[in-house]
């Protein structure tokens, strides 16, 4: 693949002249350049809301690019060594549906780990696939599931030969990674296509000690959050392609049904200028992203009670791989549930991490970070163990089985539903999802039979108030299931 000048931002050069030549506006959007919203312009500058322009010749359009925007995507798709890319600006969110819409038609088969992130589900429904669910690995000790072993997924192959697709995630929200080489060997094999979702994953290109991609693997499609870890701007990502099996006019049919017609020229320029900067700069900014996170990994390991996990896990079940930049830290041993830990350390310490669970929380090392920021954050959390007493550790981590899909995902959307008490719901068919947010994972998939177990796991969560969403109840104490009311 010939490499092209990376050093080039042809839709941010074209907006930013487009600003410079004090274009006399007459098109959306109505503030018009901040002037008729003056408060936020006070607040954030005249600049940015210069910079909120629309659709036109000389900016080009997002939804069917012809000049700097579709510059701007070679350039991107050249970047990650695919073949072409597609700038979203909905979050990749928006990329997984569009994967799955681009691979499936209603009625296929496509295999999916239990652990995927909500927007599958939404993918599901758009494209009328069935999904076949995989069961990843659980880490019993720091009760997270994992990735999927070989072994699972050839079985599960043997078991629906017929699959059109896999979906896999590459890493999962706490670092893991799936031998993602070997599956999508295994895939091809088998005529399926492989989609994978790589909202956490945007950098790993960029450096050689991170995990493979989906691109260098030679997966079909792959989606990954810039905004995440790569430095763009919130609900920018990006989806990219490199298929003998799916081909781009599919991809763009796809994104046009979804796609808005008045994309933020802010989200798009801070791609242009993101890739710019990991194609040109990104080895060295990530090599002092890891410097930051292997040193704080360290001293948090050596705060009594805490568990600092990372390389170790290699080679354990569900773990080929590990992105060394998900600082995931269990603290069961000082007696907190993540939920707790993730309270104290914004309310005392004004310090916020990205999520948190029964037994860990996460923090997300990334190019923007300072040394100073992790500091305090170790700090932080040396100072909450030197005032905890002796802790017997229990694992108290209730997982459930997957629970069994009765009614297909689409089905049970435009299915009758009613709304019954959570207690009460023991063997209904769930007509919506329930998610602890962030990772955004289903605990129940609508179409799916209602456990005991599924209705005690989320009686915990509220307990500890988690983030809970997907429900028309926003207390959860409801819950929509099949039937007429």
């Amino acid at each position: 693949m010939t490499r092209l000048d990376q050093k080039r931002t042809p839709l941010f050069d074209a907006v930013k002249k487009y600003v410079d030549d004090k274009v006399i506006q007459f098109h959306v959007p109505g503030h018009k350049q901040g002037r008729g919203i003056r408060e936020l312009s006070d607040y954030v500058g005249e600049r940015v809301l210069q910079m909120d322009a629309n659709g036109m010749e000389d900016l080009d359009y997002a939804n069917n690019p012809t000049g700097v925007i579709l510059e701007a995507e070679r350039l991107m798709a050249n970047a990650f060594g695919a073949q072409n890319a597609y700038f979203l600006v909905n979050g990749t969110s928006a990329g997984v549906q569009a994967m799955i819409m681009s691979a499936c038609e209603p009625g296929d088969k496509i295999i999916i780990p239990r652990n995927a992130h909500k927007s599958t589900i939404g993918g599901i429904i758009l494209s009328g696939a069935m999904p076949v669910y995989i069961q990843p690995e659980i880490n019993e000790r720091l009760g997270i599931a994992m990735g999927i072993t070989e072994e699972s997924f050839k079985k599960i192959i043997k078991e629906h030969p017929h699959s059109k697709a896999v979906f896999l995630i590459n890493p999962t929200y706490y670092g893991a990674v799936s031998d993602l080489k070997a599956i999508v060997r295994i895939a091809h094999r088998h005529d399926m296509a492989v989609l994978v979702d790589e909202a956490h994953g945007a950098h790993m290109s960029f450096h050689d000690d991170f995990p493979l991609t989906a691109m260098e693997v030679g997966a079909d499609m792959s989606a990954a959050s810039m905004h995440k870890t790569a430095g763009s701007m919130t609900q920018s990502s990006v989806l990219l392609l490199r298929s003998d099996m799916i081909s781009p006019q599919k991809v763009k049919q796809v994104l046009n049904l979804t796609y808005t017609s008045s994309a933020s020229y802010l989200l798009m320029c801070s791609l242009d200028i993101a890739r710019k900067q990991l194609a040109t700069s990104g080895s060295d900014m990530l090599e002092n992203t890891l410097e930051m996170a292997r040193w704080a990994r360290r001293e948090i390991n050596s705060i009594k009670g805490l568990y600092a996990f990372g390389e170790e896990l290699k080679g354990t079940p569900g773990c080929h791989d590990f992105d060394e930049t998900k600082l995931g830290i269990n603290v069961r041993g000082l007696g907190y549930t993540g939920y707790q830990m993730e309270a104290k350390l914004r309310k005392e310490y004004n310090i916020q991490i990205e999520l948190s669970d029964l037994c860990n929380i996460l923090a997300i090392v990334s190019i923007g970070d300072r040394r100073e920021d992790l500091q305090a954050l170790i700090n932080a959390l040396s100072d909450i163990s030197s005032k905890v007493g002796d802790v017997e550790y229990k694992n108290t981590v209730i997982i459930p089985q997957n629970p069994k899909m009765i009614v297909s995902p689409r089905d049970a959307f435009y299915s009758p539903k009613k709304m019954i008490p959570l207690e009460e719901s023991i063997g209904e068919i769930a007509g919506e999802m329930v998610m602890a947010y962030p990772p955004g994972i289903p605990v129940i998939c609508m179409g799916e039979r209602i456990t005991k177990d599924i209705v005690e796991y989320i009686g915990v969560l509220k307990q500890e108030k988690c983030e809970l969403q997907g429900t028309s109840d926003p207390y959860v104490n409801y819950i929509s299931v099949l039937g007429a009311e």
